[in-house]
């Protein structure tokens, strides 16, 4: 039995029970409240959250999700590539990026220049409840981890000078212009109705394609395909999808733009796609080769989380577990059609995962957003099959134009700077080659 409080202490109590009741609206309610000039508190700190995630997703979760695939002499390499690339992403995203993608619209296929440097910003992002400056702080989380994605195709072999000068004016030729056009108010979105909720289109499809051509033109490391390379640290590979999951959550959570049940809905279905993903990879690995592995456990995840991307926030919880099935099912047979069928080197199935997942997703969504599915259903006068074809065209022109022009990137750059190392600095490792230094002292 609990005893009364008596004398001082009920005094105390009292005292902090009358100030209580005097003041029914607590300091947490106003966080709900508008900022200055219409935006919203909530919602604003929601996405500055989101960013924090993205950003956890790219530095360190990609870092040791890649780092932990590759071997041991070329692990510091890949921390350093896409640490590099996201400084140099983000830079570019501040002095020109972000209006290019996001600048007022006039002919649908790039944004005006008046927002360069991230000048006059407006208040409030046109159609959000949040500060222009939080909406290009996350969008800017966006467009440093596409780039950063590509690095998994070309380990072990790519020069660096060569990688970051590629992925630094990749992000100005190839992906500011497919945002502008999804997500910019640009001729796919606005003449289509094509939809990415969370970045199918615009950052894996960009990435996967992009990334299978540079493997392409770089050619197969030295020994591929019969020399084994297996992951010097299964260990760092799960730490890494850990914190991709993780912060996934901000990246397609985020994507609501609003702190709300929408929100929660995305999340709720990307781990759900992780989940089924990730399970249904380890069956198929068990079948497959004999045992399910650690490696094969954190590619599904990825690949399921990849895959549900473009739909997170539109479709029920059910589809989302189908589109995490879905996604291990293909991307585990495109590996093998990649490297054993086509002989590219993509060297950590970027294509096979990032790619081919968000463009099945991409698709899907055209399906699962059905009411009679539990989705959200079309646009007014808008139906299943007019959103595959907006879909299709989506999916397909932005795969073209990422195909060709960084094709045309890649070997102009590569007449001006070498493209790969020596067979000599490969055969070294490009940690001590390319930095002069190693990420393990192995005696």
């Amino acid at each position: 039995m609990r005893h009364r409080p008596t004398g001082l202490w009920a005094k105390h109590l009292r005292s902090l029970v009358a100030v209580a009741l005097l003041c029914p609206t607590p300091v947490l309610a106003q966080t709900a409240a508008p900022l200055a000039g219409g935006a919203n508190a909530a919602d604003t700190v929601w996405i500055l959250i989101s960013s924090a995630l993205v950003l956890l997703m790219c530095l360190p979760g990609l870092s040791l999700f890649y780092g932990g695939l590759v071997r041991a002499k070329n692990f510091l390499s890949v921390m350093v590539q896409v640490g590099v690339i996201t400084a140099v992403a983000s830079l570019l995203w501040v002095l020109a990026g972000y209006a290019l993608a996001f600048g007022p619209v006039s002919n649908g296929w790039i944004g005006g220049l008046s927002g360069l440097g991230l000048a006059h910003l407006a208040p409030v992002r046109s159609g959000t409840t949040l500060p222009e400056n939080t909406f290009a702080l996350f969008q800017l989380c966006f467009a440093a981890i596409t780039p950063a994605l590509m690095a998994g195709a070309w380990v072990d072999r790519a020069r660096f000078g060569w990688v970051v000068a590629f992925c630094g004016a990749w992000g100005l030729l190839v992906y500011a212009p497919v945002a502008h056009w999804i997500w910019g108010g640009g001729w796919m979105s606005s003449g289509y109705g094509t939809l990415d909720f969370a970045g199918g289109i615009v950052v894996h499809t960009t990435a996967g394609v992009s990334a299978l051509v540079a493997a392409w033109v770089l050619g197969a490391r030295t020994g591929f395909p019969k020399t084994l390379m297996l992951p010097h640290s299964p260990a760092l590979t799960m730490l890494g999808a850990g914190l991709l999951w993780v912060g996934w959550f901000g990246f397609n959570g985020g994507s609501a733009l609003t702190g709300s049940a929408a929100a929660a809905s995305a999340i709720l279905n990307t781990h759900t796609a992780a989940c089924a993903a990730a399970l249904v990879w380890i069956g198929i690995e068990a079948a497959h080769v004999g045992k399910p592995t650690s490696v094969g456990f954190a590619t599904g995840a990825v690949a399921g989380l990849a895959t549900v991307t473009p739909a997170a926030g539109m479709i029920a919880t059910g589809s989302a577990a189908v589109f995490g099935l879905a996604g291990s099912c293909v991307c585990y047979g495109m590996i093998q059609l990649v490297k054993q069928r086509w002989k590219i080197d993509d060297s950590l199935d970027v294509f096979a995962v990032h790619g081919v997942g968000g463009m099945i997703g991409s698709l899907g969504l055209a399906v699962a957003m059905s009411p009679a599915l539990g989705g959200i259903g079309y646009a007014a006068g808008g139906s299943m099959g007019h959103q595959f074809i907006a879909q299709a065209v989506g999916v397909g022109v932005t795969a073209a134009w990422s195909a060709v022009a960084s094709y045309v990137l890649a070997v102009g750059l590569g007449k001006i700077m070498p493209m790969r190392a020596s067979e000599d600095d490969e055969r070294e490792g490009l940690d001590i080659t390319s930095h002069g230094e190693r990420a393990w002292e192995l005696d």
